[in-house]
């Protein structure tokens, strides 16, 4: 363990090492909705972008509950190794194995049973309910495949070999992107086509990272590990919870929005189903976006977790340094897409429909306002949960989406109705990313109060 290159590589070397395959992988799953979606709308129009749209908090959803397996078990894998304990290393990863398998049974079933209540939730309209119905009960089928890809990446990542995970996903998105006009426009298939592409390239992500599990190098799956034991079950969803709420939040959002977009855009000059495709069309790009934070977070925890159990503090504080500012860099970048590229996004989805294209010009400007303060908050909810405080990492994600961007776009739309709800967002992000910043101020002033930044490294210990 003492020559894990965690422990002894440069920090900004580790981190392009860890955080980009991380990224690459994130930004393809991402892809599956936004190609099927541009797809759809080319052929079957705006309802068919609405349709899509309404079904997508499911992904969400089993991305949540993934995340929070597969972050979860290779936080904990990555603490056990750095302490040179590799039983519970593969205990570790045995119960979350096993925990995976059971998530994915629970999605497809839940789904299958409560498909149509479930889009109404989402807010589907009548218009689109038939569609989304169509689309969603054959994208069922690939999700738990998709979902062991999304969790047995960030444990691969912890093993050490992140690039394999990357690769796996390419391989399923260049399926999904050639099936997807085959079957739409050749076989003219429309939504089922879209979702018999995704589940496809889903299949075939999922089966090539299942055949990785052998060939770990720091973990094993032994047959006399395999049952659920409550001490590992417990560690893994706490310090998994975070990247949990943090979807789940997504997931929420998505569903208040969507139902205030119908609501207030029926009431609109632009309607119920332009309003929810425009910012369905906003949220898949926003996806695309925030798996560049979500991967360059991920990719800081096998180093500050391996770092923080070996007492390597220092490498834990200027990892969280170099990432900020990177987040930081990209944020800016995002900014700038999002305030000037609205319009010729959405018209990559559906052409023609001045009503639909002005909407959208003005939907990705307004929610995206403050999105150059987006990127700190992540890496900073990634850093407690690496470190192993749970509770510090789970404020600083649900921050934005549930502590103020559901509130605020509730209340604003009361008033201001669609400008209401999408202004809300820029708030959301500034009172998010303070947050972030006063917390992460004072868990390094009591790293100093403990002589943890001093030259002599000592031990730490936690002080919530």
């Amino acid at each position: 363990m003492q020559d894990n290159i965690l422990g002894t590589e440069k920090i900004g070397k580790l981190l392009f090492k860890f955080s980009v395959p991380t990224t690459m992988t994130l930004i393809v799953n991402s892809l599956y909705n936004i190609v099927d979606q541009v797809f759809v709308g080319r052929a079957v129009g705006i309802d068919g972008v609405a349709a899509t749209n309404v079904s997508f908090p499911i992904f969400i959803m089993s991305a949540a509950l993934a995340l929070m397996i597969g972050d979860g078990c290779a936080a904990n894998i990555s603490l056990s190794l750095g302490r040179g304990d590799e039983e519970a290393g593969n205990r570790f990863f045995a119960n979350g194995f096993l925990l995976l398998l059971l998530a994915g049974a629970v999605i497809f079933c839940g789904g299958m049973m409560f498909l149509r209540p479930m889009l109404l939730f989402f807010g589907a309209s009548e218009a689109v309910m038939d569609i989304s119905a169509t689309y969603t009960s054959i994208i069922l089928w690939g999700l738990p495949f998709s979902m062991c890809n999304m969790a047995l990446t960030a444990i691969i990542r912890a093993d050490g070999n992140p690039q394999y995970m990357m690769r796996t996903m390419m391989i399923g998105a260049a399926i999904n992107l050639i099936l997807d006009p085959i079957l739409i426009f050749k076989f003219q298939m429309g939504v089922q086509g879209a979702a018999l592409a995704t589940i496809a390239g889903q299949v075939v992500a999922g089966c090539l990272a299942l055949a990785y599990i052998p060939r770990m190098e720091h973990v094993q799956l032994g047959k006399g590990k395999l049952r659920l034991e409550w001490k590992f079950i417990r560690a893994i969803c706490a310090l998994g919870f975070p990247s949990f709420c943090m979807q789940a939040a997504t997931a929420a959002t998505q569903i208040v929005m969507n139902n205030l977009m119908r609501y207030y855009g029926g009431l609109s000059i632009y309607g119920s189903e332009i309003t929810l495709s425009c910012y369905g069309i906003m949220t898949k790009l926003y996806q695309i976006a925030h798996a560049m934070f979500v991967g360059l977070a991920s990719g800081t925890q096998p180093i500050n977790g391996f770092n923080f159990g070996s007492r390597k503090y220092k490498r834990v504080r200027e990892t969280y340094r170099i990432a900020v500012g990177v987040s930081l860099a990209i944020s800016v970048i995002w900014f700038g897409i999002f305030r000037w590229g609205g319009a010729f996004i959405a018209e990559v989805f559906v052409k023609d429909e001045p009503l639909y294209l002005e909407f959208a010009q003005h939907c990705f400007r307004a929610y995206m306002l403050a999105f150059f303060l987006y990127g700190p908050p992540q890496v900073t909810a990634s850093f407690f949960q690496a470190v192993g405080k749970p509770m510090k990492s789970l404020l600083v994600a649900l921050s934005r989406q549930v502590i103020f961007l559901i509130p605020l776009s509730l209340l604003m739309s009361e008033s201001y109705e669609l400008n209401g709800a999408l202004y809300a967002a820029p708030i959301a992000d500034t009172l998010a990313f303070l947050l972030a910043m006063a917390m992460i101020y004072h868990e390094f002033q009591g790293w100093k109060k403990v002589g943890y930044l001093v030259e002599k490294e000592g031990s730490y210990k936690a002080a919530d």
